[in-house]
């Protein structure tokens, strides 16, 4: 098993910045891709982010290009969501999840999420 504590979401500004956070404990021996996903009322939960666990490969939406940054400390089973330019489209709650296994964008690829940590941008 492997559990997931997202913390650092809260109201910002249209503009601001914040960083989301993600610990894992439990099996952690046995993750390899972990991702930022987010949900905003009434949307279906759509991929934002993800890292590699060894490799550090990074991949992103879109629409978060050039404003988002992934990144990871393995020494603390920890992965972050470095967001900035924030705008009031970005408002959702943001899961972290992980899966074994290389880079996959779709939710129900991972097994294991968190418990999620809102995000509300104000314009």
């Amino acid at each position: 098993q492997v559990q997931l504590v997202e913390s650092g979401g809260r109201l910002v500004q249209f503009g601001g910045s914040l960083r989301l956070s993600c610990a894992a404990s439990g099996r952690t021996f046995s993750l390899h891709t972990m991702g930022w996903f987010r949900q905003a009322p009434g949307k279906e939960r759509e991929f934002v982010a993800a890292i590699t666990w060894s490799g550090g490969s990074t991949y992103y939406l879109d629409s978060v290009k050039g404003r988002f940054t992934i990144s990871r400390d393995n020494a603390k089973n920890t992965v972050y969501l470095q967001m900035s330019s924030l705008k009031p489209e970005d408002t959702a709650v943001y899961y972290c999840a992980v899966r074994v296994g290389g880079f996959r964008a779709g939710p129900n690829e991972y097994p294991y999420w968190g418990q999620g940590t809102q995000v509300t941008v104000s314009s």
